[in-house]
């Protein structure tokens, strides 16, 4: 449906949109990843891996040189090897290249000796923490210029709580997380890759459009080709790894029998997997949302997947016998609608000083961008 860019219709369309892209990516990873006693195919975590990063990178990079998203409005132009670009290009590609680190070093989280729930709520945690850090840092250096309202930092406050109510699930005498060299290399890995990231992201949103159109899409086009060609250089180097370094590690033996000797039913998870590829789209989307706070986009982008996560189990259960949302999901779930709230007011006043400063249009279905008529008008 059309919307304004900038409007709460507009980001409740792309939340929705998120929504069910994750459900779908979430139900095929439990689907194909389900042991093959209960029915269901029994894929290893780095076979899931191979085929349906294969098929969800390809998506957005195709879909961006197909529609020439990468074209993008400058105020200046640089030339680097014979070849002229807009200045732009210099951090989104090393944004792209962080996309990279950050899309292998989430299942490498998985393959970890702890609970997907634990690597998942690591990762989810650190992201929300990152976005606050990111706005602090862009406040104090002029970048941003608007304040992050009170409501934006209580949703973060209920955010954490939703997290960290999964933490209580942790025994005594479990992996030992902080003291693995390997487990602290990948974390660090995730965590500094996406703080570069997001901080670009927003840098980009912040200062573009002061002479020079703000183009989401280009930014995007630009980041998921770089991001390809970054993986794919460090796909290619990993397989042959063996040959040229004399690496040896499960994790890479795994990578290569996964190419080298496919499952059966691979085209199938590569079909599947590809649906990450369209999470993509509207993840990153949310991310840049016009005139928001990073806080805001990145509690909107990760409570939204949290929320996705909820669905995918109780689909799950409903469909297959699998396990049902404990007791720590519930609370969890709770926390995350109380944040959910508050991000709703902040929205609301975030909406109003937009219209205001004539920043975004007024949505004519909506008074003053009110999330919840947002919804309704959908």
């Amino acid at each position: 449906m059309p919307t304004a860019e900038g409007t709460t219709r507009r980001l409740v369309q792309l939340c929705v949109a998120y929504f069910l892209a994750y459900v779908v990516t979430g139900f095929s990873v439990k689907y194909f990843l389900g042991s093959p006693e209960q029915g269901f195919p029994g894929f290893k975590d780095m076979e899931f891996l191979v085929y349906g990063t294969a098929s969800a990178t390809l998506i957005p990079t195709l879909t961006s040189l197909w529609l020439r998203w990468y074209r993008m409005e400058t105020q200046r132009m640089v030339s680097f090897l014979g070849l002229r670009f807009p200045v732009e290009y210099l951090y989104i590609i090393p944004s792209g290249i962080c996309t990279a680190v950050v899309i292998p070093t989430t299942t490498l989280m998985y393959t970890l000796p702890i609970s997907v729930m634990v690597a998942m709520i690591i990762m989810r945690g650190s992201v929300i923490v990152i976005s606050r850090l990111v706005d602090a840092v862009q406040i104090r250096q002029g970048i941003l210029t608007k304040k992050v309202y009170g409501e934006e930092n209580i949703a973060v406050l209920f955010a954490v709580g939703a997290i960290g109510v999964h933490m209580v699930q942790v025994k005594e005498g479990a992996f030992d997380f902080l003291h693995n060299t390997a487990a602290m290399v990948i974390l660090g890995s995730y965590i500094v890759a996406y703080l570069i990231r997001i901080y670009i992201m927003n840098y980009y949103r912040n200062t573009t459009g002061r002479g020079a159109k703000r183009e989401n899409k280009a930014f995007f086009a630009v980041e998921q080709i770089s991001m390809y060609v970054a993986l794919m250089l460090a796909a290619t180097l990993v397989f042959f790894s063996p040959t040229l370094f004399g690496w040896s590690a499960p994790q890479i033996e795994l990578f290569r029998n996964a190419i080298l000797t496919p499952r059966a039913g691979w085209p199938w998870a590569s079909f599947w997997g590809a649906s990450f590829g369209i999470v993509a789209f509207f993840s990153v989307f949310i991310f840049m949302f016009k005139g928001r706070t990073a806080t805001f986009t990145g509690l909107v982008n990760r409570l939204t997947s949290l929320v996705a996560g909820t669905t995918v189990t109780l689909l799950f259960y409903a469909l297959y016998g699998g396990k049902f949302p404990s007791m720590q999901d519930w609370i969890s779930l709770g926390f995350i609608l109380v944040s959910i709230a508050f991000l709703t007011k902040a929205e609301t006043r975030r909406a109003r000083e937009l219209v205001a400063a004539r920043e975004i249009a007024a949505d004519p279905t909506t008074t003053a961008s009110t999330p919840l008529r947002a919804v309704s008008a959908l």
